[in-house]
C-alpha cells in the first residue's frame, strides 16, 4: 500500500510540473504578443522582388520579411530564427478562401530586429 502511495504522489508531482511548464510557456508568448513582437524559426528564402524575403516556418506558415537593421540576403536558404514586429496579412472578403485553395499559406510581414542562424541549410 506504501508503494502505491509513493507513486501516485510521484504522478502528481509531475502533473504540476507539466501544468507549470506550460503556464511560464503561455505566459511568454502572450508577453511578445503584448509588444506586437513574434520569433519564427524557419528556411530565409528570396522574395519575389528585390529586397524581399520570406520564411517558411517550422510549422508550415508563411511569412514575408524585411529589415533595415538585418542583412537578411546573407542568411537565404539558411534556417534561422527571426524575432520582428508582427503584422498580420489584411484579406479582402473572400480572399483568404481562395489563398488558402490556392496554396498560399502567407500570414503576415515581419519586420526583422534580430536574426540568428539555427543551420547553414535548410534540412
Amino acid at each position: 500500500m506504501l508503494g502505491k502511495s509513493k507513486h501516485l504522489v510521484s504522478l502528481t508531482l509531475i502533473f504540476i510540473l507539466v501544468l507549470c511548464v506550460s503556464a511560464l510557456t503561455v505566459g511568454a508568448q502572450k508577453s511578445n504578443g503584448k509588444n506586437g513582437n513574434v520569433t519564427v524559426t524557419g528556411c530565409l528564402q528570396k522574395g519575389d522582388e528585390a529586397d524581399e524575403f520570406a520564411l517558411t516556418g517550422d510549422d508550415g506558415k508563411l511569412y514575408d520579411l524585411k529589415s533595415s537593421s538585418v542583412k537578411l540576403a546573407e542568411h537565404v536558404g539558411h534556417k534561422v530564427t527571426v524575432t520582428g514586429k508582427f503584422k498580420a496579412e489584411a484579406y479582402e472578403k473572400g480572399e483568404k478562401n481562395e489563398a488558402q485553395e490556392g496554396g498560399n499559406k502567407e500570414v503576415g510581414d515581419i519586420t526583422v530586429s534580430s536574426l540568428k542562424m539555427v543551420s547553414s541549410s535548410c534540412q
